[in-house]
């Protein structure tokens, strides 16, 4: 676990994310404050231990895709695949190519303060 603060900030509204929805990096960064801020969120994503809680809840690193709508290779091999089938699980369709329909899938969250 880090101490880094913004980190903690991005893990603590991705576990926000709902099952069935997805949101963007940039839409992450900016509900914590974090104008142009999506590669910090990338960054903290990688940065999740794998099975981490914060306050108690899971932190869906699925469920955070790119403004495109695709799957972003997060590295180390496997993340496009892994995420795929996790989001699928869920009940989101996920194409072929990694792409995944934000208008029907796009979690319209509140800004958080955390």
């Amino acid at each position: 676990m880090t101490d880094d603060p913004i980190f903690l900030k991005v893990w603590r509204t991705v576990a926000h994310v709902p099952r069935g929805r997805v949101a963007t990096y940039g839409q992450i960064a900016l509900m914590i404050g974090l104008h142009r801020g999506a590669r910090t969120v990338g960054w903290a994503l990688r940065a999740l231990p794998d099975d981490c809680r914060v306050d108690g809840k899971a932190v869906p690193w699925h469920r955070v895709i790119n403004a495109r709508g695709a799957i972003s290779d997060r590295g180390g091999g496997g993340g496009i695949g892994r995420q795929a089938v996790a989001l699928r699980r869920e009940g989101i369709a996920v194409s072929a190519g990694g792409l995944v329909d934000l208008g029907r899938y796009l979690w319209r969250g509140q800004r958080r303060r955390s």
